[in-house]
């Protein structure tokens, strides 16, 4: 008779509720289905964005002719960001400029003691980001990629000392292989000197690392301000970016100042040039967006997949070799990043009975 009812006419009474039930179903399943392809294309985002930056930097750094200023294009890339959040900012205030001005003024000038805790992360994301031209000029692509995986090394520590986080046991040999891997690949291009030119393979590691360090602190202290305060992301960009293009300007003035006051700040600025610029300024905020929908998990996929992508493009593009020893480390450093995103095991709960006593595990079996 249940099976009658769920199959009867409209009209019918006992009909009704097993309908909706059923169309309940098909709700959940499509949801879920539709959350399954926004991780998917999560992924994919996320694979592009991480492979393509690093491609794109060595590919317009390497080409012949006119190079341009890697600090204008720092100083660019934070002020494209700094403008993209303004913009979500004012439509998220229903494009009422008086609203927008106001919190703006609220938010970052009569707070000004909350917008000066932003200025140490910029500084150290200015700083990161300038070493990232600096290491990818004179490194390989996929040997900046595996190197430059130390960042999760780097943000663990900080992580355990100034958040009081712990690790799991899995994570702690996951970190050791990754620094495994990564030993073996710099063993292999010391070995290979896989630079030519004007590059420097010295040069080029110190800044990966030196990059990684900065990183490592800035997200560190980055999450300690958002975990403190109910300010958005996007007005975290704002303030960052205007601590960003101001020192990325203090930067350009000192490095490379007469030479722009020569020859412009947009010298050797090309179509692909611009490309890069817009990738890393929009690449982050895309991320953080994308993010919602990944867990650890799939990004620790997507870092995986980037690294092989990279190595694969570079073998293409800048006829870059791999041999057996840079294959092993990389593998590691591959192994070892998804093995830190595998999720913690469930700590064993433990049942006292009213005398404190320890219950023994058998109690639990019914």
């Amino acid at each position: 008779m249940g099976a009658e009812g769920g199959s009867g006419a409209a009209g019918d009474g006992g009909g009704k509720p097993q309908s909706g039930g059923g169309t309940g179903r098909i709700e959940t399943r499509s949801t879920t289905d539709a959350n399954q392809k926004l991780k998917y294309i999560s992924l994919a985002v996320l694979v592009v964005q991480n492979a393509s930056l690093i491609l794109s930097i060595r590919y317009v750094r390497t080409l012949p002719g006119d190079r341009f200023y890697a600090t204008s294009a720092v100083v660019m890339a934070e002020v494209l960001k700094g403008a993209t959040c303004l913009l979500l900012i004012f439509l998220q205030k229903r494009g009422n400029i008086k609203h927008f001005v106001l919190f703006l003024y609220q938010s970052i000038v009569q707070q000004y003691m909350d917008t000066l805790k932003l200025a140490v992360p910029s500084l150290i994301y200015t700083l990161q980001n300038n070493l990232q031209y600096i290491a990818i000029s004179n490194l390989p692509a996929a040997t900046f990629q595996v190197t430059y995986q130390l960042k999760i090394l780097t943000t663990a520590v900080f992580s355990v000392l100034m958040l009081k986080k712990s690790l799991s046991r899995l994570q702690w040999i996951s970190l050791l292989l990754l620094f495994t891997g990564v030993a073996l690949v710099q063993v292999e291009q010391a070995g290979g000197k896989q630079t030519a030119g004007d590059q420097n393979y010295a040069v080029g590691l110190t800044a990966v690392v030196l990059s990684c360090l900065s990183s490592g602190f800035a997200g560190v202290y980055f999450e300690k301000i958002l975990k403190g305060s109910a300010a958005s992301v996007w007005l975290r960009n704002v303030q960052l970016g205007l601590f960003g293009t101001a020192l990325g300007l203090l930067g350009l003035w000192y490095n490379d100042g007469p030479a722009v006051a020569e020859r412009g700040f947009f010298f050797g600025y090309t179509p692909m040039v611009w490309t890069v610029i817009l990738n890393q300024a929009f690449g982050g905020l895309l991320v953080a967006v994308v993010v919602k929908y990944a867990d650890n998990i799939l990004k620790g996929f997507a870092t995986s997949f980037s690294i092989v992508l990279s190595t694969v493009a570079s073998i293409y593009l800048f006829g870059f070799h791999v041999d057996l020893l840079f294959t092993g480390g990389a593998s590691l450093v591959i192994g070892a990043v998804y093995m830190y995103s595998l999720p913690r095991a469930p700590t064993p709960v433990k049942l006292i009975d009213e005398k404190g006593a320890i219950l023994p595990k058998s109690v639990l079996v019914k």
